[in-house]
């Protein structure tokens, strides 16, 4: 919050909208020291986040259950930022034992954790039931991204 809005309570621009690219919104932003976990980053906003924060010198770990599309991600990502700093790591968070041995190997890393994007989500699935005997859906949008041991 600006000094104008401190004084008169009316909000100031924010200069950016809707349309503003990911990498205006965050230029200027150097994160060198910043580790960050996205969750589905193989495809659209997932990947962009991953990108962008690359981009800014996050060191980003990409946690994906999908192995094969998360190291494509990587490769894209380093394709373009040669010396970004980008990990790929297991996660099924339709599993609490996937979730169990994610946060070790993370935590073995001995990096913190700065930024959590919990991007990954399932609609529409059919009824099913995970390992755990948890509905498919809500034990990944709901106690995948938050269950912790």
């Amino acid at each position: 919050m600006g000094i104008f809005s401190l004084m008169t309570g009316i909000a100031e621009p924010s200069w950016f909208g809707l349309a503003s690219p990911t990498e205006q919104v965050t230029q200027g932003i150097g994160a060198t020291i910043l580790t960050a976990i996205v969750t589905r980053e193989a495809s659209g906003i997932g990947l962009e986040t991953a990108r962008v924060l690359a981009l800014r010198n996050v060191h980003v770990i990409i946690a994906a259950r999908n192995m094969e599309a998360a190291n494509e991600a990587k490769h894209l990502i380093l394709k373009d930022y040669e010396t970004a700093c980008v990990d790929v790591l297991k996660l099924d968070l339709f599993s609490i034992n996937s979730i169990k041995a994610f946060v070790n190997h993370f935590n073995s890393l001995n990096l913190p954790l700065n930024i959590l994007i919990n991007n990954a989500c399932v609609m529409f699935c059919p009824y099913q039931l995970s390992e755990d005997g948890i509905e498919m859906q809500f034990a990944t949008n709901h106690l995948g991204m938050y269950y912790s041991h």
